[in-house]
């Protein structure tokens, strides 16, 4: 057998390859990780999920927002609000993140390295040391990439990182503008446009779809679309960008944006978000006849392998559903398999939360999807407004949306918007894990008062449906 300087060595520090790393020490290994950037963490901790995340949360305390149904439309905390005041709480849990993931790594004794990757063949890996300068060739029997991505930049597009951005650069903004539109309507451009709506600036959603998240229940995309235009968002779908400009004039710097149906939108700021690149442009992938697509996104199979059986590649990096919970769990999955551990998981059942304002979870299959496999169903649901809880916070429009066999009642999905819906979704997954029946909810005895209440409420409501 060859001898190698590492068991696995890992490409990235996000979500997918700290878990990679810990499993595969766990399990006695000689693991490094690699690192380009000088901080650890990847794009989850340092401008992707934990900022956006935070900004969200300093921005509904900031603004009172989830205050307005009790005391009303101008109640706020703090009357000006500036982007000063949203990066302290940011700052404060980044910081606290990035060390966590460090002490978990360094107690597990997992080699971490700051440098750049490039592979010189497939168990051989040269690094270029980012501080100190100079490189040497290291080598693995496993190899895993964990690399993340980019936001996608279009190169006829004047990005100057101020008022024309991409999500990479938004915290990096020396003010709120009056004025924003959102290029590109998918998760992080919606969680973004939400939470400047909250804030009372004048958001423009453009995309070329006719319907926001085409992957969602379409009535739990109704009530986020109604939420937009209460917070006097204008949702410009069906319509393609053409051209982006920068412009000044006597009112100060502006953007314009230019459709191809004609429409011209004037803006403070632009913020461009039609997706996501991987990162994988400096690991000389080609060398050693890696594939990947059109954006920079690696091929695996089922086992998170490339068409290269030792290296593996997990997390955003390989797409869909590029989130950093799937990610972790994709990072565990292909250290046990490279080392030959048996796992079992769920793949099927990961809960998608999505932070607009208010925020969306979903797990298992919607209306959509049933009614195009033919699959017989009802629906269960459950308006906060109808539960003390939701009397109590404040939230007059929440709603769970239970779907389960119109035979056997089996749960088969859960559509939740309104506060807390990242964390109610996992008592349905949980359900559904076990292939439970609708009548769970009935017969349970659920905390009162609380929102975990709308399932039994919303479980009344879809089997009275069937005259039960």
């Amino acid at each position: 057998m060859a001898e190698y300087d590492y068991d696995l060595l890992v490409i990235g520090s996000g979500p997918a390859g700290q878990r990679a790393a810990i499993q595969a020490a766990k399990l006695n290994k000689r693991v490094a990780v690699v690192e380009r950037k000088t901080i650890l963490g990847g794009v989850c901790i340092n401008t992707g999920t934990i900022p956006s995340k935070t900004l969200r949360e300093a921005v509904m305390y900031l603004s009172g927002y989830r205050e307005r149904s009790l005391y009303g439309a101008s109640y706020t905390v703090k009357q000006n609000i500036t982007m000063s005041d949203l990066m302290f709480r940011t700052d404060h849990v980044i910081q606290h993140e990035l060390d966590i993931v460090r002490h978990q790594l360094q107690r597990n004794r997992v080699d971490l390295i700051s440098a750049e990757a490039s592979f010189v063949d497939r168990n051989t890996v040269r690094l270029k040391y980012v501080s100190e300068g100079g490189w040497r060739d290291v080598s693995a029997e496993y190899i895993i990439i964990a690399t993340g991505t980019s936001a996608t930049r279009t190169e006829n597009i004047p990005f100057d990182g101020r008022r024309i951005f991409v999500s990479d650069d938004l915290l990096h903004l020396d003010h709120l503008p009056r004025t924003l539109a959102v290029v590109g309507a998918g998760v992080i451009g919606l969680e973004y446009a939400a939470i400047f709506a909250a804030l009372g600036v004048r958001v423009t959603i453009i995309d070329k779809r006719r319907r926001l998240l085409p992957f969602v229940d379409e009535e739990i995309v109704d009530t986020l679309t109604y939420h937009f235009n209460q917070n006097r968002a204008i949702l410009r779908l069906g319509e393609e960008v053409q051209h982006i400009e920068p412009i000044s004039g006597e009112n100060g710097d502006r953007v314009r944006i230019h459709l191809a149906s004609g429409k011209q939108i004037l803006t403070e700021m632009a913020l461009y978000s039609i997706g996501r690149t991987g990162a994988t442009r400096a690991l000389n992938i080609e060398s050693i006849g890696l594939e990947s697509d059109n954006r920079g996104l690696l091929k695996v199979n089922d086992h998170y392998q490339t068409n290269m059986p030792n290296i593996y590649a997990v997390g955003d990096v390989i797409g869909f559903p590029s989130l950093a919970s799937t990610s972790m769990e994709q990072g565990r999955l292909a250290a046990c398999h490279a080392f030959g551990v048996p796992t079992q998981h769920a793949p099927e059942l990961f809960p998608y939360g999505i932070y607009t304002i208010p925020e969306i979870s979903t797990c298992g299959r919607n209306e959509g999807e049933l009614t195009e496999a033919g699959i017989p169903y009802e629906v269960g649901k459950a308006q906060y407004r109808e539960i003390a809880r939701g009397q109590i916070i404040g939230d007059q429009t929440g709603l769970l949306k239970l779907i389960f066999h119109l035979e056997t009642h089996e749960l088969l999905g859960v559509h939740i918007i309104g506060e807390g819906a990242s964390e109610l979704v996992h008592i349905g997954q949980a359900v559904m894990a076990f292939n439970g029946r609708v009548e769970y909810f009935i017969n349970n005895v659920f905390n009162y008062p609380t929102l975990a209440e709308c399932y039994k409420t919303a479980a009344f409501d879809g089997i009275n449906r069937l005259g039960i």
